[in-house]
């Protein structure tokens, strides 16, 4: 970052914390919180767009150099602290299911999955909740999805090709608004924290992160772009910001 400029890695499209605007350029939850952590500590704001089949190849990207951080509605997990260093956690959130109420009225959550098929994307924190519920003899089978195929996969569900898909609340019910037939029946199903990374020997500029997200809390700044993308003061919502 000796340039000045924090370069951010997204995989798009993953509204509402990145998608792409109006202009070609990124816009959403992610870019808007870290322009303004890029603006804290001196630095340009970049936004440089990851795409790959399996999300968690994101990470490999910060020790090959292409960006500073990882920026991408991220949930830390175990699996991902061995490839990354996480910022402290700045959203809270879950998964939620999501199914074509025409197709699937009986659906109101994962309980009602017995002999059907469910739709995840490879490398996403559902896809080891899916695997747990076929292993567990309560789903018939997983479909998996490349990470920039959600949108087949949306149209995969309204088509009765796969029963219904999985993804954090925020992500689906943004991507279910425009599809009428098509709803979030179930959220909170997993209870997830989300954060920004860098490279795991990093520790200065996660300690930098850490300090400008501090600053975004304490003047409500995060808090405010949470309910703009987020949308985290909806009814129902089980999404927050971590204050």
């Amino acid at each position: 970052m000796g340039d000045g400029v924090l370069r951010v890695g997204s995989a798009l499209p993953d509204p509402p914390f990145e998608l792409v605007g109006g202009a070609g350029d990124a816009v959403g939850f992610d870019p808007a919180v870290m322009s303004e952590v890029a603006a804290r500590l001196g630095r340009t704001f970049v936004q440089l767009r990851y795409e790959a089949d399996d999300f968690d190849g994101i990470f490999a990207g910060l020790d090959h150099g292409d960006y500073d951080v990882v920026a991408s509605g991220a949930t830390i997990t175990d699996h991902r602290r061995t490839l990354a260093r996480f910022c402290r956690p700045y959203v809270r959130s879950g998964q939620s299911l999501v199914v074509d109420r025409q197709l699937r009225p009986d659906v109101r959550g994962v309980d009602d999955l017995g002999g059907l098929t469910l739709g995840v994307q490879r490398g996403n924190t559902s896809e080891p909740v899916a695997d747990a519920l076929a292993r567990d003899g309560r789903i018939a089978g997983v479909r998996r999805y490349a990470y920039r195929d959600i949108l087949t996969a949306l149209d995969d569900v309204a088509a009765g090709t796969i029963d219904a898909f999985m993804k954090l609340e925020p992500v689906m019910r943004a991507l279910t608004r425009d599809r009428p037939t098509l709803a979030v029946v179930q959220a909170g199903i997993t209870h997830e924290e989300l954060g920004v990374a860098v490279r795991s020997d990093d520790a200065d500029l996660a300690a930098d992160v850490d300090r400008a997200l501090d600053e975004l809390r304490a003047d409500g700044t995060l808090e405010r772009l949470g309910r703009e993308w987020l949308g985290t003061d909806a009814p129902g919502s089980t999404t927050s910001v971590v204050r």
